[in-house]
This record gives structure tokens, sequence and C-alpha cells, in this order.
């Protein structure tokens, strides 16, 4: 009937079921999962391997980083406390707690020592490293973070997969001129998925149409910016969520963005236009006071998993910049009253999340308008890692800097164009946030 829609847990189980569905059939060799912000990637990682090593399936999971497995290695071990999961990992690694925890998680550098094993998880490089046995099923996640020369190394260790990742955030990337493979269907600068799908378009494509994590302030306009074809919605009502502060404030303007973040969900924080350089004094001292502010303003977050509200402590706060001296700096600032607080780069907080993040804006304060500060996947994870507000710090000018610098990268045959554009993002982004969420620092 018109006017009833769907509620969003039912329409996000009707992808994974059919998920689910293709991957018994046999049909394919590969199946394709689109994910984006906070939909539940993870979740269906571990259910797709559950359901496979339930089947009496053995399987791989491949993942891009450590700090991934190891979070896989977790979910999974809680799921199903009887599955017998082997960690395959470097001959230096040293377990980690989520790891240890567990009696039926078993870690080992060789994966014959680990044949038992109903699923072996480990990162793309060291499943590179492995040049024997082959398992019928691969589970490959953060797929379109992994560059298409990795899964060709480790290809040949399973017969068919499941691809899930989230195609609007950072694309892999090199330190080496890639220019020689610009064009090619296999250029090792595709992601495995982008690849994959060249070559195989027949394969199903599945996209996960709810973001649990952003809330419904967030949801629309990260869609709207990034995710332009494809779009999804969020999995809470505006009603669902909030932010309340329960300590007074110093009524100064630091305090009237977090308080105008904890209203709306989104606060734009601007300092006056001013070149600089990359490590602006000014603008990470601002990140680490508004971080430290929302800390003193003892916010509590409201959700559906906390009905009661739950204190939003140092663990829950996050600030993201685009470099790693940028994230020295503000970490410097936090000092010992914001210990616990992550500071990092946004390649690092691909796939965490948090009550409130503070996001140095990459174009802040910059002369020009680069690639690498353009691109549309840095500010989508920078700006998709809350649960609740999102406090973005940047100097004036950053719209006429876009206008001066439009987007003029070299188009090349037979490279298909990557949409969104980096230029209209940073645009689509600045002007909502100009609307009724900015605070200029001089009142």
């Amino acid at each position: 009937m018109l006017g009833l829609e769907v509620p969003a847990a039912v329409e996000a189980e009707r992808v994974i079921t059919a998920v689910l569905a293709d991957l018994r059939s046999g049909d394919h060799r590969g199946v394709v999962v689109d994910s984006p912000p906070g939909a539940g990637k993870s979740t269906l990682v571990v259910r797709a391997a559950v359901e496979l090593a339930a089947a009496g399936e053995s399987l791989i999971i491949v993942a891009q980083t450590n700090e991934q497995v190891d979070d896989l290695v977790d979910r999974l071990a809680r799921k199903a406390p009887e599955l017998r999961i082997g960690r395959l990992s470097a001959t230096e690694y040293k377990p980690s707690a989520r790891v240890r925890g567990h009696e039926t998680v078993r870690v080992a550098a060789k994966v014959t020592d680990l044949a038992d094993s109903a699923v072996i998880i480990g990162t793309a490089a060291k499943w590179a490293t492995v040049a024997d046995g082959v398992w019928p099923w691969a589970i490959v996640d953060e797929a379109y973070q992994m560059r298409s020369d990795a899964l060709l190394r480790v290809a040949g260790r399973f017969e068919r997969a499941l691809f899930v990742g989230d195609p609007g955030q950072l694309d892999p990337f090199s330190t080496v001129e890639t220019l020689r493979w610009t064009g090619l269907t296999w250029d090792p600068m595709q992601s495995a998925v982008a690849t994959l799908l060249r070559h195989n378009p027949q394969l199903p494509v599945h996209r996960l149409p709810v973001s649990w994590r952003l809330p419904a302030t967030a949801a629309p306009l990260v869609a709207a910016a990034f995710y332009p074809f494809t779009g999804f919605r969020a999995g809470t009502r505006p009603a669902d969520r909030a932010l309340t502060l329960t300590e007074p404030g110093a009524g100064d303007r630091l305090d009237a963005a977090v308080e105008v973040a904890a209203t709306t969900g989104w606060a734009l924080y601007e300092l006056p236009a001013r070149q600089t350089m990359r490590t602006d004094p000014e603008a990470a001292a601002t990140c680490a006071a508004l971080a430290l502010r929302v800390l003193r303003r003892g916010a509590v977050a409201i959700s559906e998993q906390a009905p009661g509200g739950a204190p939003v402590t140092a663990d829950r706060i996050a600030v993201g910049a685009a470099h790693r001296d940028q994230v020295a700096v503000i970490r410097a600032r936090l000092g010992e009253e914001g210990a616990g607080i992550t500071v990092d780069t946004a390649n690092r907080l691909q796939g965490r999340e948090y009550d409130v993040t503070i996001v140095l804006h990459p174009l802040s304060g910059r002369r020009d308008a680069t690639a690498f500060h353009l691109e549309s996947g840095r500010l989508c994870v920078l700006t998709s890692r809350h649960r609740h507000a999102c406090l973005v710090v940047a100097r004036a000018g950053i719209g006429e800097l876009l206008d001066a610098h439009p987007s003029t990268e070299t188009v090349h045959l037979d490279v298909p164009v990557k949409f969104p554009d980096g230029w209209e993002a940073n645009h689509a982004m600045l002007a909502a946030w100009h609307r009724g969420h900015a605070v200029t620092s001089m009142g």
C-alpha cells in the first residue's frame, strides 16, 4: 500500500537472505555485497561464515589488516562458541586480548598447523605466502580496499568467494608509480571488486540498504554526497537517539559548537581563512579542545542500544585527520586529560565506530586541492564513523578553494569513471554544514 514504508530491519534482512541464498545455491563462483558505513558488514561476514561452517564447508576469511582479523576472530568466536577457529599470523604476532580470550581459537604461523579448524582467518598479505591447500569457500572482507594484485595472489586458495566491502570509502593506494598499468582490466591499483566485476560481469551484486551506525541526522547527507546512485537510509528514527550534555559549559564558541552538534548531529567549526602549514597549530588545538569539551560537558548518548543513556567516555570519542603528522600534533595537544581518545588517519579509522567524532577537514588551510585531499573516500571515512555527532574543524574559504581548483585529473581510455567526484562531494557536504550547523570561532 502507498505510504507504508518497509521497516529498516525487514528491508536489510531481505537483502541478507538473498545473499545467503546465492551462497547456498552454488550457481556463482563469486557473490559481491556492497555495504555503506555501519550497515552490518562484519555481522554479515560472521553470519555467512557460521552458515557455511554449519553446512560442513571448510572456509577461509581474508581481511586487510591484523586489527580486522582480530575483530572477526572475536566476533565469530562469540557468535559460534563451538566453532574451531584458526588465526593465521606472522611468527612475530602476539595474540591480542580479544583472541586470547577464546579457547576455541588457535594461533599459528603455518596453515598446516590449523588443519583441524573449520574457519581460518588471516590477512591478505599472510594468505599470499600460503602455497598449498584449496578451500571450497573464502570470504573477502573490506574487498574494496584490497588491490587487485593482492586478490590474484590468493585466488588459487579457494573455489568460490563472498566479497564484502564499502565502495564509497578509500581506494587502494600505492607509493610507486602505476601509470604503466592504467587502462588495463587487471590494473593492480583497481580494487579487487572492480577487477573481479570487469572480468565477471555476470556475478550477482547485492547492496545492503541500511546503516545501523549513522543516525537519521547523518545518513541522508552521507548517502547523497558519497553514494549518489545507490543510497541507503538510517536504521534508526530521529527520536531513537539523542546526545545530552549533563555539565554546564563556559559559554564560549567551543561550547556553542558542541551544543549544535548535540542538537543537530553536525557542527562545522570555522577558523579564520588562512593558508597554513599542514600541521596548523590552531586547527590542531581546536580539534583537541573540542574533544576535551565533549568529555567535560558530560555527554550522555541515548540510543536503541542504551535507552537509559550511556556516558560518552574517552574511548567513545575519535579525532580524525588526513596525515600522520597532523595526528601527532593533535594527540600531543590532548595531553593526559585526553588519554583514551582515539586520534588517527582516515586510512586507520576505516571500519571503526564511535559516539562522537571530531574531524580536521583535509582541505583546511590549504592553498591547493590535490587529488589526495579531494578523494571522496577520505572525507567519507572521516564523516561516517559516528553514531551521534560529528564536529568538523576547518578554516573558512574551502568553497572558494574548490572553485579555484576544479577537478582536472587526466581521463584515461578504458578506465571506468569513479563516482562520486570528490570535488562535488566536498561541495555537497560544505553546503549542508553551512545550513544550520556552522559556528565561527570569532562569534
